[in-house]
């Protein structure tokens, strides 16, 4: 699948191709977002829908498309770079990091079945479009970046697009976000060789957990992570993906 930080050699051919196919004005601040959110958000769907025998994800509830057609990911790339922020393509963010490829958000916020009473917790802000797309999703989102930059222009864009019950700082996502803990879901959008513990001690019973698990340098398995009420867990292998690694925290 598609990594979250990576060359976009072999994307960009793709995604330009959509970009000269896309109606005229797509380039520029006239273009009509709206009605791109709204094909980008059923083409997500769609893909979802193919791999659903792979996944086990049948399709996205409506609560998660109307997030993909309402929170503007244009804004949250490079200006340059907005004429391809409605393909299904990761996009550069600055500091070595990707805004992550639209179908793995979405599948990914779909495994973690968040509720509007939810309290959620992210690593990897990077350009704050996922914090975006969660905060319409729960009560709560708690995001770290440790890229110090990228986490002030995350902040920035968040708060002047108006998602109020988002919380971002300069952190080590290894060791989660204590303050806001315990957590209804937390996803992490960094590989990781094992889960880390004090994640798992963050995590509400009845929570999930979303992770690339695997090789830092290689292909990892997206991992469901089910804490049941009795602090056990169930966990459910979905897709061979590849992410950049986990800055900080502990190695293996």
């Amino acid at each position: 699948m598609t990594p979250h930080r990576r060359t976009l050699r072999a994307v960009l051919p793709a995604a330009l191709a959509l970009v000269l196919g896309a109606p005229a004005g797509a380039a520029d601040e006239s273009a009509d977002y709206e009605a791109m959110r709204a094909q980008f958000a059923a083409a997500i769907d769609f893909h979802v829908r193919l791999t659903a025998e792979q996944t086990g994800v049948e399709a996205l509830d409506q609560p998660v498309l109307d997030a993909l057609t309402r929170v503007p990911r244009h804004a949250f790339v490079p200006k340059p770079l907005r004429p391809l922020a409605y393909a299904d393509v990761p996009l550069p963010v600055g500091h070595g990091q990707n805004i992550s490829q639209p179908f793995v958000i979405a599948l990914m916020t779909q495994l973690a079945r968040v509720g509007k009473d939810d309290v959620v917790f992210e690593t990897c802000t990077g350009a704050g479009y996922q914090a975006a797309i969660l905060s319409l999703l729960a009560k709560r989102v708690y995001s770290v970046e440790y890229v110090e930059a990228l986490a002030r222009t995350a902040a920035v864009t968040i708060e002047r697009l108006g998602y109020l019950n988002v919380e971002i700082r300069v952190g080590d996502g290894y060791y989660g976000w204590a303050a806001g803990a315990p957590y209804d879901a937390i996803i992490v959008k960094e590989a990781v060789h094992h889960v880390p513990e004090p994640l798992l001690a963050q995590l509400k019973p009845g929570g999930r957990l979303v992770i690339p698990v695997g090789p830092q340098d290689g292909v990892q398995m997206l991992t469901l992570i089910e804490k049941q009420t009795d602090g056990s867990l169930k966990e459910t292998h979905v897709l061979p993906v590849r992410f950049g690694p986990l800055p900080g925290g502990e190695r293996i």
